[in-house]
């Protein structure tokens, strides 16, 4: 038997917000500042899978540390639970709080 499957943009969302959670020094998945916009999206541009995530991170945190691991985290998590590893994944910084 021939066929596609497809993962819907939501569940790979909900994949990649797991995937950041899991990382230390996050508090958790933020709604971005812009009105409708989503904690996390999921384009594809040019054929590629693009992951966008607003984050909440602990006050101390190194940022850029923890925002590397967090791309290298949703990177491995989709390419594992979906067969889909992103060309990019973007992380803001929407939050600062204490720890």
């Amino acid at each position: 038997m021939e066929g596609n499957s497809r993962i819907s943009p939501d569940v790979l969302a909900r994949y990649a917000a797991d995937a950041a959670r899991e990382v230390p020094g996050v508090r958790g998945i933020v709604a971005g500042r812009v009105p409708g916009r989503r904690a996390v999206r999921i384009a594809t541009e040019d054929g590629a899978l693009a992951v966008e995530v607003h984050l909440s991170v602990d006050w101390g945190t190194p940022i850029p540390t923890v925002a590397r691991e967090v791309q290298t985290r949703i990177a491995d998590h989709l390419g594992r639970t979906a067969d889909s590893r992103p060309a990019r994944v973007d992380v803001i910084v929407e939050q600062i709080g204490p720890g």
